[in-house]
């Protein structure tokens, strides 16, 4: 490259906005990708780790500067490689938005049965019984956690055990929508019937707080009602609660943001995930929002 080119290629490579999916095989990587091409981005599957770099700089010779990119555990060998990659990256001016999508293991073993796909890591001679195929997926979805877990330590995790694939391109749209040069706290509400999200970084239970469900004109209402608002509003223990984890996080986000963190994720479950939780996220995301940038995800009702 001649000394003229170098520092415009430098220049655009400044301009250039990567978001990286990676993920469990069978968590909706395809779904994600969908999305982003839907919002503009230049997306490519299964990019072998190796040409990361050249590709980004690449693009950004020919194309506006967003791309998405999607690896997996196909390309295992060189996935190490990948933070030093995006570390250099990050050194000359481009933005990277890392997503892991994933999802429990009974839930990714009931959509390969589902789909009859193999597993990429499952080992041809698995045997040839139910059970034993059952025990191959399991090992091979326990041996992809471990060679991803460096990458979903990097990542924003979004769980997708449950969620359907309109409310998963809901999710990625609004995350790549935030301003990348600050924390987004991500506040969502779900049922502890339906499980914990696995993408949550803390969780605070609220099912011993006073229920609307058993408020017959509230029972078919939500948080973002006003009638289970101004409820809940009365109630002195959901009172102390809100006032509970917003000290807690008015104590630790700042540590978090100095940590380089990009999400938080705070989960807050109740029963079915109708009211409490959702009244809690709704308030939580109205005062954090002066002071950071705030998505709120309501598990049991986003439809997408």
């Amino acid at each position: 490259m001649s000394r003229k080119a170098a520092p415009e290629a430098d220049t655009a490579a400044r301009s250039a906005e990567v978001v990286l999916i990676t993920g469990m095989s069978g968590s909706g990587k395809s779904v994600a990708l969908h999305a982003l091409e839907d919002a503009g981005y230049y997306c490519v599957d299964n990019l072998p780790p190796e040409l990361l770099q050249a590709f980004v700089a690449l693009e950004q010779q020919h194309r506006a500067g967003r791309v998405a990119i999607a690896m997996d555990v196909r390309s295992a060998a060189s996935l190490p490689l990948v933070p030093k990659q995006l570390a250099e990256l990050r050194r000359h001016g481009v933005q990277i938005k890392p997503l892991f999508l994933d999802a429990t293991t009974d839930t990714l073993v009931r959509r390969f049965s589902e789909t009859r796909r193999m597993h990429p890591l499952t080992r041809q001679t698995a045997g040839s019984n139910t059970e034993d195929r059952k025990r191959a997926l399991v090992e091979a979805i326990e041996l992809e956690r471990e060679l991803l877990s460096d990458l979903r330590e990097q990542a924003h995790v979004i769980d997708t055990s449950i969620i359907r694939s309109a409310q998963l391109q809901g999710y990625v749209k609004s995350l790549i929508s935030a301003p990348a040069s600050q924390l987004t706290l991500v506040f969502e509400s779900f049922a502890f019937k339906r499980g914990i999200p696995v993408d949550a970084d803390y969780v605070f239970d609220v099912r011993m707080l006073p229920n609307p469900h058993y408020e017959s004109a509230l029972r078919a209402l939500t948080g973002r009602d006003e009638p289970v608002a101004a409820y809940l509003r009365q109630q002195a223990e959901v009172t102390q609660m809100l006032g509970d984890i917003q000290h807690f996080l008015d104590a630790w986000l700042g540590a978090l943001a100095r940590d380089h963190r990009s999400y938080v994720t705070v989960a807050i479950g109740c029963t079915g995930g109708q009211h409490r939780s959702v009244y809690l996220v709704e308030q939580l995301a109205d005062i954090f929002a002066s002071q950071w940038t705030t998505l709120r995800r309501h598990r049991e009702l986003d439809v997408g």
